[in-house]
C-alpha cells in the first residue's frame, strides 16, 4: 500500500489565512453595503485598515446610501462632509 503523504505546514498556514481574509473581507462588506448606520465602530476600523482603492470603494458604497442623512464616518470624508 502507497502511504499517504500528510499535508505540510504552509498548507495549514494558508488555509488559515485565506479563512481570514474571507471573514474580515465579509465583515467590512457587510459594513459597507448594508450597514443601516454608518458609525459601526468596527466597519469604521475595518475601512480605515483597507487599501486605498477598496477604502474608496467602500466609502462610495457609502456615500450613496447615507449622503445627505448624515456626516461621514471617519475615513470617508477629510473635511467633515462627503
Amino acid at each position: 500500500m502507497a502511504e499517504r503523504k500528510r499535508p505540510s505546514f504552509l498548507y495549514f498556514l494558508l488555509i488559515a489565512v485565506v479563512a481570514m481574509v474571507a471573514v474580515i473581507g465579509g465583515r467590512w462588506y457587510m459594513y459597507v453595503a448594508y450597514a443601516s448606520d454608518p458609525f459601526d465602530e468596527v466597519g469604521i476600523s475595518l475601512n480605515l485598515k483597507m487599501p486605498e482603492p477598496i477604502r474608496k470603494a467602500g466609502c462610495d458604497m457609502l456615500k450613496a446610501r447615507f449622503e445627505g442623512k448624515t456626516l461621514p464616518p471617519a475615513g470617508c470624508g477629510d473635511t467633515g462632509s462627503w
